[in-house]
């Protein structure tokens, strides 16, 4: 399955323990994703666009309106990377 960088980033941050939360305006349509780490910090990379296309190919999903978290399928589908770096080797 092709997934970009920004994808790959947000999918990385909700492996380790993040969340996404979404913003919605008052006809309920999404006004902002924000994809949230363990530590509390926000990242960047997860716009509407990166949620709506990882949650149209379901490597992310809710349960019970909580926020948005990894599924299996989406664990399965993680490359694997060294603390998140692009291109990082371990000596």
């Amino acid at each position: 399955m092709n997934i970009s960088k920004p994808q790959q980033r947000t999918l990385h941050a909700l492996a380790q323990g993040g969340r996404i939360e979404l913003e919605r305006d008052e006809q309920g349509r999404i006004v902002s994703a924000a994809c949230i780490n363990r530590d509390g910090w926000a990242l960047t990379d997860c716009t509407v666009a990166v949620f709506q296309s990882l949650k149209r190919k379901r490597l992310i999903a809710s349960q019970e309106s909580g926020p948005y978290r990894i599924t299996r399928l989406g664990l399965a589908n993680l490359r694997a990377q060294l603390d998140n770096r692009v291109g990082a080797k371990a000596w």
